[in-house]
């Protein structure tokens, strides 16, 4: 994990962020109608932006040519990118959360040969991990056998961000107990197949991997036989942080838009924003707004510090969600009926929070993993 102290300084910092930020409005928003009209991301257009802000770069350590941001300085910007089109935000999300576990799980080797391509976009990490007929964790159904110092892999993975052009996924795998290999694209006996198109963050691409004694090299192997559990869970640990943060983003972008409304929407000689209905629903977004940006400057000085923190991500986490679900409730109430049509940014907004609810494990297991860890500190005090 990075120290506080690694963290760019602010001059350098300041000139990233404001050119990132100019970035998502002036070049990355124009594509969201035509994104959302087509359900497809146009890459030739969109890449080519995201390597000029460095946005594939933005976690990965300086040593292999990224910009090496704590998560301090990370969130904001991710919460930037969710104001616009959610499938771009999803994609730089996964990118940058996998290319920042493969960091932390990676040999020397390993993150030599893959992250500096990473920290440019010709290379990129996904997370292979959720399956369609199994649970997610340790009922993992996807199988790694050793073979005369290979791996043959069996199994199905499924709802993989960046699938239709990931070079290369963290795949979780049994038997005796869960392991992380570094699985290439082109490996022999993996298929890539597209799954259909989904509710909001369109764009994005979340297909299925078919292992079918797929051969995979035994040097592949992240970190120990058995271990990667653990690192699995480390991976979640922060990326809920960065799921949270996109939720913060969307929440943000709807208060924003509400405020906008309220004050020019006119009825009966006044504007919406004086009635006093109106201004109760504008009160509660602000208050959730604030109260998650506060929970994640929480969350990110300690990460930044070298702890671990699972009862706080999943707490950001589980606020986040239900944070940007009321924020996005509110603002359709403040619209009334243009807010269901795209008239404005919010219906595409609304969609897109829905997501939030799902990445990194849905509200059901993150009351788990808070209340294990609350157990675990009590027991440990005693």
């Amino acid at each position: 994990m990075p120290k506080a102290s690694d963290a760019m300084n602010d001059h350098d910092y300041t000139e990233i962020s404001r050119a990132f930020v100019q970035a998502v409005w002036a070049e990355v928003e124009p594509m969201a109608p035509a994104v959302e009209e087509t359900g497809r991301i146009p890459y030739d257009r969109l890449f080519p932006v995201l390597r000029r802000i460095r946005a594939f770069g933005l976690l990965i350590p300086e040593r292999y040519g990224g910009l090496g941001l704590t998560v301090s300085q990370y969130l904001p910007l991710i919460a930037e990118l969710a104001k616009s089109q959610g499938g771009v935000r999803a994609l730089v999300h996964v990118h940058n959360s996998m290319a920042h576990a493969l960091a932390a799980m990676a040999s020397d080797d390993q993150a030599a040969a893959v992250l500096p391509g990473a920290a440019t976009g010709e290379l990129s990490v996904a997370f292979a991990l959720t399956e369609p007929d199994h649970g997610t964790g340790a009922d993992i159904g996807t199988t790694a056998r050793r073979d005369n110092g290979k791996y043959v892999v069996n199994g199905v993975k499924h709802l993989i961000t960046n699938s239709d052009f990931a070079s290369h996924f963290i795949l979780f795998a049994t038997p005796a107990a869960v392991s992380a290999l570094l699985v290439e694209r082109d490996t022999p006996g993996l298929r890539i197949e597209p799954l259909p198109e989904t509710m909001g963050c369109r764009g994005g691409e979340h297909g299925r991997l078919v292992f079918e004694d797929a051969i995979v090299a035994a040097d592949c192997l992240l970190g120990e036989e058995g271990h990667g559990l653990a690192r699995m869970e480390e991976a979640l640990e922060i990326s809920r942080v960065f799921v949270a943060a996109s939720s913060l983003g969307t929440a943000e972008r709807a208060l924003e838009l509400s405020l906008e409304y309220a004050t020019g929407r006119v009825t009966f000689g006044k504007p919406i924003a004086e009635r006093q209905a109106v201004q109760r629903y504008l009160a509660e977004m602000a208050t959730d707004v604030y109260a998650l940006r506060q929970m994640l400057d929480d969350a990110a000085r300690k990460w930044d510090a070298g702890r671990r923190i699972p009862a706080e991500a999943s707490m950001c986490k589980l606020f986040g969600l239900e944070a940007a679900g009321r924020v996005t409730d509110r603002a359709l109430l403040v619209h009334g009926g243009l807010g269901y049509t795209r008239t404005f940014p919010l219906e595409r907004l609304y969609r897109d929070a829905r997501l939030n609810w799902l990445e990194e494990g849905t509200p059901t297991i993150q009351q788990l993993v808070i209340a294990r860890q609350l157990l675990l500190d009590r027991a440990g005090s005693r």
